[in-house]
């Protein structure tokens, strides 16, 4: 869902009221189709974060409504045109939180796949309902990157230890995600873990997480019928 900014509210006002698990997956699916639905067009969003995330201000009120919540994507100020080949961009992009690590450490030829990796953060702070990776300079983003998903290494991301901005990092494990996300069904750790694959040749689109097996129990037909005409004449 795209829009521009009216009378919505921000995600972030939702995290306080509403924690059902049918909510997240439903925000999460309109979140990757609006996603899916710039990438299709050429446009890479650059800057996912809960505050660029509108929300009916009409419908969030109630629990019952959780199923008619209309998600919007605003702000598209750090939006880019993209194509193939891939063209050097600034890496000064996304708000820190959820700023994709090949950015981090430094690389300019990046893809739609960084507003993947912002989804997973949005993803998992959906979840947990605070932020999950709240670094306050590069360095300590990619620490706290690291110490949740593992250090990285030639063997899992081809080409990292070549990057403009790689250094010797300490070495830590990745940690157990379904114990990070205790209330995330199993699909949605998978789900999860291939949004966040460090290689972002191998990181899952959003038009292919869509048909992950995750939001398999959702009534999709339903969720659709929330985009505007104007989206939907444009097509998928």
């Amino acid at each position: 869902m795209l829009t521009t900014r009216n009378k919505t509210k921000t995600l972030l006002l939702l995290l306080l009221l509403h924690s059902r698990p049918h909510t997240v997956k439903n925000l999460m699916y309109q979140l990757l189709k609006g996603v899916a639905h710039c990438h299709r067009h050429g446009v890479m969003h650059r800057d996912l974060k809960p505050q660029n995330l509108l929300v009916d201000d009409d419908l969030e009120g109630t629990k019952e409504a959780d199923g008619s919540l209309t998600l919007k994507i605003a702000d598209l100020g750090l939006g880019r045109a993209f194509s193939v080949p891939i063209k050097a961009y600034t890496h000064e992009i996304v708000t820190l939180w959820y700023r994709a690590p090949e950015v981090l450490l430094g690389c300019t030829h990046y893809a739609p796949a960084v507003d993947v990796w912002s989804v997973a953060c949005i993803f998992g702070e959906l979840a947990r309902k605070q932020a999950l990776l709240p670094g306050d300079s590069e360095l300590q983003q990619l620490l706290h990157i690291f110490k949740l998903l593992g250090t990285p290494d030639e063997s899992i991301w081809p080409g990292v230890t070549k990057l403009r901005d790689w250094h010797e990092f300490p070495r830590w494990a990745p940690q157990d995600l379904s114990k990070v996300f205790p209330g995330l069904e199993p699909s949605g750790v998978d789900l999860m873990r291939k949004m966040f694959e460090y290689d972002p040749a191998r990181r899952i689109s959003a038009r292919d997480a869509l048909a992950h097996e995750y939001f398999d129990d959702l009534d999709k037909d339903a969720v659709d019928l929330l985009e505007s005409e104007s989206v939907r004449a444009l097509g998928f």
